[in-house]
């Protein structure tokens, strides 16, 4: 039976023999085709032959390896070895006989192949033997039969330095060999007793372990409970003298553990709340458990809000008060996020009512404006009256768009917009926010193309970084206001290489003020940082900034240096004259002959559009009811090709009505109208429409959208406007 020493011996030559065939076929991989270089100078008429062989040697090498990588097995591994020996020695045979037979000096390769074998591959001296009778005999029987020996001193010499170079190898083979076995077999001893001094030297730390274990168990527990709790620990003694305190309690409040004990633990309580701090002593020494918040100061002085549970103890018939600290900081500043939150949905759920019943006064403002400019013959001053009123009811529309935006209820507005008059304008906003001791200057580029922007969020953008400028210079100082055109191509200087190249409308804000860290300058647009006083900021502001020209399509980056101020530059793509043209193209008011139903219980915007879609040549059924619309349109469904509704509806809503009216006739085209912020966020949770149009409206764009509706061949997905 095999000893498991042999075993050992066995499986490790086996692993070593498969690693090395594998690195040798991998230097044969290498060498057969590098050696051609040798062939292209020695024997140029062959060059084109022996790349053949050597190529068709080199796929077989490489066989042979991926072969040996899938099975560990010694007798495998041998077949391996001899199938390399014969195929290399018969590729290197057959250049021999291309260049001169028995005198070729190519023969010099089989000496390569049994010095690779033999000096590397740790392989037995029967194998090793057979392998160099193998080379040897496909160089010597082919000659001998198919070669005429002219030169025989030539031909001894090869055979001579051919059998020289077998002999040292297999030598070399067997002593090799012999080492290796000798120095595996010394190496299993070892181990095996390394393995008896590890199996002793555990049992006796084993015995030393349980000789000592109930002698250290306490001290254990407590240094485990004590030192790796996640929250932190003080003990404190009747008369409030920190006696011990944990490493986690110690880096909350930034104190080496030396310089905590021994000191009262005022040291570490508010001032506000000392107070408090003595009446729940006095409750804790009664016997009392507490739990509580409470606001302590770290060594620089920063606050941290801190949920601590307190009871007191006995040891060696003292009192003790132990107290377990845990941080609160964050979850404190998330509520006043979520309070912030809170008070934000209640200005957006405030606008919101007002948006649906202001808006539609506008639309219908602007409604009977048009069919007065279109049907009256006014004189020119009335005119001007009449332009005076469409202003006036668009800078209102302006202003529910802007207390939606700043409750971030809001939809973009985009339109072809001069950034210089949205500067300018918010600029004069807000002057009276701006320290007299902070110098404004304005540098407005007077050539700037067009952008495409929602004029609201653009001022939000702006009044955001002039506020963020001026706090950051409470002692005065400069901002500098200025834009330019610029062209972004690839490689620009301090321009990242993140914006796309193109035409860009740039807005820097500039400010001489205190600058910011370079620790913190990759967080500054992350939502709710900041580095005001508790209660001066929300860390909102440059998030907001981020994510509005995120939603032009546009670029920012800030440069900073502490002490010298910041640079916050915003990339705006410009848009070109043509392309503003083009998109204007598109909403032309065009008239029809189709019947319409239309459907709104506000009277006013009812019959501005009934007019406006009947002087275009429409047949309009204009209902300000749900009920009798769809009693309408029952009893003219293959009439009725458009229906126009109104979402906010009593009686039935115009969801339901919309269902119903697709019950009827599924093919209908539907277009939804609403004044209200929140159909505009859920439009695609409005089932079975083809448009959407936000409350106020003016004429063409009306008719624009109902023609570019009933034109539509196939539905494919809303049009939302």
């Amino acid at each position: 039976m095999e000893s498991e020493k042999e075993r050992y011996l066995h499986t490790t030559i086996t692993s070593l023999n498969q690693t090395w065939i594998s690195n040798v076929l991998l230097v044969g991989i290498v060498l057969f085709p590098l050696l051609g270089i040798m062939d292209y100078y020695a024997t140029p008429e062959n060059f084109a032959r022996f790349a053949l062989y050597r190529t068709v040697i080199t796929l077989l090498l490489a066989v042979l390896f991926i072969l040996n990588r899938q099975k560990t097995n010694l007798q495998y591994q041998h077949i391996i070895i001899l199938s390399g020996i014969f195929l290399s020695a018969c590729s290197i045979e057959l250049m021999i006989f291309a260049h001169g037979g028995h005198q070729s000096t190519y023969y010099a390769g089989l000496n390569l192949v049994i010095i690779a074998v033999l000096g590397f591959i740790p392989i037995d001296f029967a194998v090793a033997l057979f392998s160099v009778l193998i080379v040897y005999a496909v160089y010597l029987l082919p000659l001998l039969l198919f070669d005429k020996i002219t030169d025989m001193p030539h031909f001894i010499e090869n055979n001579a330095f051919l059998m020289a170079t077998s002999t040292i190898a297999l030598a070399w083979r067997l002593l090799s060999q012999q080492r290796l076995l000798n120095e595996l077999s010394l190496q299993y001893d070892l181990d095996r007793e390394r393995n008896n001094l590890i199996g002793y030297s555990a049992q006796l730390e084993d015995l030393v372990s349980e000789r000592t274990k109930e002698l250290h168990k306490s001290e254990q527990w407590h240094r485990l409970l004590f030192e790796n709790s996640n929250d932190g620990i003080v003990v404190v003694d009747r008369n409030g003298i920190i006696v011990n305190a944990n490493e986690k309690a110690c880096e909350m409040h930034g104190f080496e553990r030396a310089t905590l004990i021994g000191t009262h633990i005022k040291l570490l309580s508010a001032a506000d709340d000392r107070e408090k701090s003595a009446e729940r002593m006095n409750r804790l020494m009664n016997g009392d458990s507490l739990v509580f918040e409470s606001m302590h100061n770290k060594k620089d002085g920063t606050p941290i809000y801190l949920e601590i549970s307190s009871k007191g103890i006995i040891i060696d018939n003292e009192l003790f008060i132990h107290s377990v600290y845990r941080d609160i900081t964050e979850k404190k500043k998330l509520q006043e996020h979520l309070f912030q939150s809170q008070k934000m949905d209640s200005i957006g759920v405030l606008a919101g009512g007002i948006a649906h019943d202001f808006n539609n006064i506008l639309t219908a403002i602007l409604g009977h404006t048009d069919i007065v400019r279109r049907t009256a013959q006014l004189s020119d001053k009335a005119t001007q009256s009449l332009g005076v009123i469409e202003d006036a009811s668009r800078r209102a529309n302006r202003m529910i768009a802007k207390l939606l935006g700043f409750a971030r209820k809001s939809k973009l507005d985009i339109v072809p917009l001069k950034l210089n008059d949205v500067v300018y304008d918010t600029i004069k906003l807000v002057e009276r926010l701006i320290d007299k001791n902070i110098e404004m200057s304005i540098e407005l580029d007077s050539h700037l193309p067009f952008v495409e922007g929602d004029t609201n969020h653009i001022e939000q953008i702006v009044l955001n970084l002039i506020v963020n400028a001026r706090d950051a210079m409470p002692k005065g100082g400069k901002i500098n206001i200025k834009t330019s055109v610029i062209r972004v191509e690839p490689g620009m200087h301090n321009v990242p290489n993140y914006i796309l190249s193109g035409d860009y409308v740039l807005l820097s804000v500039t400010d001489t003020g205190s600058g910011i860290p370079e620790n913190i300058l990759n967080k500054i647009f992350e939502p709710f940082f900041t580095t005001k006083e508790r209660g001066k900021g929300t860390g909102l502001g440059l998030s907001m900034v981020y994510g509005a020209v995120k939603d032009h399509k546009g670029y920012i980056t800030v440069a900073s240096e502490v002490g010298r101020g910041t640079t916050f530059s915003i990339y705006l793509p410009a848009v070109t004259m043509e392309e503003i043209a083009s998109r204007r193209q598109s909403l032309t008011p065009e008239g029809g002959s189709e019947t319409l139903l239309v459907v709104d219980d506000d009277e006013l915007i009812l019959k501005s559009m009934n007019i406006t879609l009947s002087d275009a040549g429409y047949k309009v059924f204009a209902m300000n009811d749900s009920i009798s619309a769809l009693n309408i349109f029952k009893k003219l469904p293959q009439e009725i090709q458009l229906v126009i509704t109104d979402i906010s509806m009593p009686k039935m809503d115009g969801r339901e009505l919309i269902d119903q009216m697709k019950a009827v006739k599924p093919e209908v085209k539907i277009i939804a109208i609403s004044g209200k912020m929140k159909h505009i966020a859920d439009k695609d949770g409005i089932r079975e429409i083809d448009g959407f149009m936000k409350k106020p409206f003016d004429a063409p764009y009306l008719l624009s959208v109902v023609r570019r509706i009933l034109d539509m061949k196939t539905k494919t997905s809303p049009l939302y406007s």
